[in-house]
């Protein structure tokens, strides 16, 4: 018998849409980033974190946005920035009852996409 997988753990598609939803709300609080998504269509954003979330911990759902690497080129994000995010997310996280193993994670999932965001 295999174990779950993190996309199962975490909840499936619906929880992860959840997640995804207060993501997006967290970033467009938080005084570090909500610059960047001033002029974001909610929705849009939320569908491919959604996506891209399901995608990266084993779900069935298809990526359909660009590469990280192509997304941030030439944003010039911070470290801080991008430090900022990986707070968001625990805080999404804890939100919905994830476990901390699922957390942890999760987080070191996002924190292996660095090199593809920070000052590209």
């Amino acid at each position: 018998m295999s174990e779950p997988t993190l996309y199962e753990r975490l909840g499936g598609e619906e929880k992860i849409r959840k997640i995804a939803t207060t993501l997006f709300d967290t970033h467009a609080k938080n005084p570090i980033i909500s610059a960047r998504y001033v002029n974001s269509d909610r929705d849009k954003v939320i569908q491919l974190v959604f996506e891209f979330l399901c995608n990266a911990t084993g779900g069935p759902q298809n990526y359909t946005g660009r590469d990280m690497l192509t997304v941030h080129r030439g944003m010039n994000i911070s470290e801080q920035e991008f430090m900022a995010v990986l707070d968001d997310i625990l805080v999404a996280l804890q939100a919905h009852g994830v476990g901390q193993r699922e957390q942890e994670e999760l987080l070191l999932a996002n924190f292996n996409l660095r090199g593809d965001i920070v000052r590209v």
